[in-house]
């Protein structure tokens, strides 16, 4: 059986979403599992269809970075769908098709993402000297501060038991903020 698992960082990038999910419905997939959180929060469907695989089946993605976040991470999945007896395909894998069936496409597979961290690690690091840089320059400001007035009524709003997108929407804050808010007062 042909398993699909899509996957985007937020729910704002819908397009590319149903993007994956009519290519992992045109490739045959017949169990479907999606989901619309950043690779390094819990991603509970991608552990649900690793649970949900069974020998002889297939694990596919449409691209590697919608299904592992780093090297590492990547080795792990696959240990653990080879342990299964289950194979990983990678759809579009720099313009050709990766499936771990065959000794080949381990290999592939294993060195384009260790080169794919390696560029990820790369771009972090130019992007803290760019930071760096603008800071030297005047130029960075960072993160806006919220008022100390806005993160008492955040923690108020949460103490009544308003839920979390409420209280950015009251508050004109992000959800995100708001999380990291109330995550720093605990």
């Amino acid at each position: 059986m042909l398993v699909g698992y899509a996957r985007t960082s937020t729910t704002d990038q819908l397009a590319g979403f149903e993007a994956q999910i009519s290519e992992l419905e045109r490739a045959g997939c017949e169990e479907m599992f999606k989901e619309q959180v950043s690779s390094v929060a819990q991603r509970a469907q991608l552990d649900a269809a690793l649970k949900f695989v069974r020998k002889g089946d297939t694990l596919v993605v449409t691209k590697l970075d919608r299904l592992a976040r780093s090297t590492q991470h990547l080795l792990e999945i696959i240990t653990l769908v080879e342990d299964k007896g289950v194979a990983l395909r990678i759809m579009n894998f720099g313009g050709s098709e990766v499936d771990t069936k065959s000794a080949t496409g381990k290999l592939m597979l294993t060195m384009f993402a260790a080169m794919a961290q390696f560029e990820r690690e790369m771009m972090l690091e130019r992007q803290r000297e760019g930071i760096a840089k603008a800071k030297a320059d005047g130029r960075y400001k960072g993160r806006a501060s919220v008022p100390d007035a806005k993160i008492k009524q955040a923690h108020a709003l949460k103490a009544q038991g308003v839920k979390v997108p409420d209280i950015a929407k009251q508050l004109s804050l992000g959800r995100s903020t708001v999380y990291r808010l109330l995550k720093e007062a605990a």
